[in-house]
């Protein structure tokens, strides 16, 4: 072998070994770089007229699983969604509160209404006390209040989960770009022959953020460019450019509001170039909070209106039998109506102008199948010695006793109203205990709220015939009190709701079956995030294995490429001495 050649083979060796260091001491520095992959000189052998003549370095690449790559991608999609459903639900039964505590209380919904139960059963047995009656009219509030903070607190997370999306779309549009922008300095690299690894590396973290927030199908192309796509096809990355999403953060979320594909009114969806993709979402954290904002959190909504609506049925229909010891001044309705509303009803219905002790002023029984209109009746309420009646700007029936020292008494007789057989009292909202339209808004009635003392806890009397000047209202009665109690106690049938079937039982079972169905909720979400992570954890730590730094091997793999550049480079010396010994021998003999 000439020296010229030895040189060559010793100086591509010296060089390929400095090559090899440098990438080596890359991943020994970059171990703990998110998405670094371990890279590799790949050396090859070089010859001429075939002969070696040394060694050389052909590109610096890195090794990645494609599947295995693909099945991580997957599975960071299905742990974002489990994570999102595992806080929310998590934090949605806290909403409820607990069915026990450390001293056997608890502080849930049922709790509360059993405490409700216990201060009725209390009264029930002296009406007339006014701090039983105070109790009582607590007990309500506490329950009313416990049923707003839940409603509000569920549209709240509702709230939340509108401003995460918005966020999370924000972040998948900047790993678009990102990705598109990495396609470029990719190809550009290629085409000048330079390595591509770590601009690859960036280009795949950044597709795993996408992943993690929604799921995504993708391929390389032949030209190195990474194309992504929702799961239907819906392009978001391709040669030329990204496609951005686009989504409306709501200013507020109520229980009302809703997302409605076919409205451009209401909260958003996900669109890209004007094509709307929600549905082509089906996993990572933006399909589970879609999914908790216009699924979930409105089911657990729709069953607290239900209670809370139930409850207002009930609670009103037996404080309409009733009225308050002494009797208001002025009973003004909850029912929106006209003159011109049709009153389909049956049945007499006696009305009374009773003094503050509760002795007879003046009655007048009413018999309803006289009356075609809501109109006839004011009429016929008019008609009523000491009373006047009229509809207010509001709709509501107004009845007002003429002396302010007087008040007014209704008992419902056999009055029916409408299919449902409503009495006219109830019907007309004229001595409601609550008030509401769902959980937000349910509340006790205002001014017994102020003063407990209007709590309904006497009869009118239904004798045949009154007396003027006799007793027709008495503190003893417990007619009303017991219709409260029955009302929350008895068994009654619940429609199936937000996902929860029909059921049988009393407001507190009711109240309990919502927080045993979201508890079941929340821990079924817990152990889907447990198995979820367990499974990208597999993934991660495969890929980790197969593509990451192990310290060791490049430590090792450092020290032996040390030795071999030390090598070559005793090998050039040694062959420039030989060089110099020649060149001295030829000159002598010249």
């Amino acid at each position: 072998m000439s020296l010229d050649i030895a040189r060559s083979i010793a100086v591509s060796s010296l060089m390929a070994s400095q090559v090899q260091i440098s990438v080596a001491s890359s991943n020994v520095s970059n171990a703990d770089t998110t998405g670094y992959t371990v890279k590799t000189a790949n050396q090859v052998s070089t010859t001429s007229g075939g002969a070696g003549t040394g060694v050389a370095i052909t590109g610096i690449t890195s090794n990645v699983d494609k599947l295995l790559f693909r099945s991580l991608i997957t599975a960071e999609s299905e742990l974002g969604a489990a994570d999102i459903d595992d806080n929310y639900l998590d934090r949605l039964q806290a909403l409820y509160g607990s069915t026990a505590g450390a001293d056997d209380t608890g502080t849930s919904i049922a709790n509360t209404l059993a405490s409700l139960e216990a201060a009725v059963s209390s009264l029930a047995a002296t009406t007339s006390s006014a701090s039983l009656q105070s109790s009582v009219v607590t007990a309500l509030d506490d329950l009313a209040s416990q049923l707003r903070e839940t409603s509000n607190g569920i549209q709240e997370l509702r709230s939340t989960a509108d401003a995460a999306i918005s966020s999370d779309v924000d972040q998948v549009n900047d790993n678009l770009k990102t990705i598109a922008s990495l396609n470029a300095q990719i190809k550009q690299a290629a085409a000048a022959r330079q390595p591509t690894g770590d601009l690859e590396d960036q280009r795949n973290v950044a597709l795993q953020s996408v992943a993690t927030r929604m799921n995504v199908s993708y391929f390389i192309s032949s030209t190195g460019d990474m194309q992504v796509y929702t799961a239907s096809g819906q392009t978001l990355v391709d040669s030329s450019a990204p496609h951005l999403l686009s989504f409306t953060a709501a200013s507020s979320v109520t229980a009302t509001a809703a997302y409605d594909p076919n409205s451009s009114s209401g909260l958003s969806g996900i669109s890209v170039n004007g094509v709307d993709v929600t549905s082509q979402i089906t996993s990572g954290e933006i399909d589970a909070l879609i999914n908790l904002r216009d699924t979930v959190l409105p089911a657990a909504q729709s069953q607290l209106d239900q209670l809370a609506n139930e409850l207002t049925d009930g609670l009103n229909a037996a404080s309409n039998q009733g009225t308050s010891l002494p009797p208001p001044s002025t009973l003004t309705g909850t029912t929106t109506v006209s003159s011109s509303t049709a009153l389909n009803a049956t049945g007499t219905v006696r009305i009374a102008v009773v003094d503050q002790s509760g002795s007879l002023v003046s009655y007048g029984d009413l018999d309803l199948s006289n009356y075609s209109t809501i109109g006839d009746l004011v009429s016929a309420i008019n008609g009523i010695s000491g009373l006047s009646a009229s509809i207010n700007a509001s709709g509501k029936v107004v009845i007002t006793s003429s002396s302010s020292s007087n008040g007014i008494a209704i008992n419902e007789m056999t009055s029916s109203v409408g299919a449902d057989g409503t009495g006219l009292s109830d019907y007309l909202g004229l001595n409601d205990l609550v008030t509401g339209t769902g959980a937000s808004n349910f509340a006790v009635r205002s001014d017994i709220l102020a003063n407990s003392g209007l709590l309904p806890v006497s009869t009118l009397d239904s004798s045949a015939t009154l007396t003027t000047g006799g007793k027709v209202l008495t503190a003893g009665s417990t007619d009303v009190v017991d219709a409260i109690y029955a009302t929350l106690t008895d068994s009654r049938t619940f429609s199936a709701s937000g996902g929860l079937g029909s059921s049988t039982g009393s407001f507190a079972d009711y109240a309990a079956e919502i927080i045993s169905n979201v508890a079941s909720k929340a821990t079924s979400a817990a152990t889907t995030y447990t198995s979820k992570t367990t499974v990208q954890s597999t993934f991660a730590s495969a890929m980790s294995s197969q593509s990451g730094v192990n310290l060791d091997e490049e430590t090792a793999k450092i020290s032996t490429l040390q030795n071999q550049y030390s090598a070559a480079s005793q090998l050039i010396q040694a062959i420039n001495e030989m060089f110099s010994s020649l060149l001295s021998a030829v000159q002598s003999v010249g």
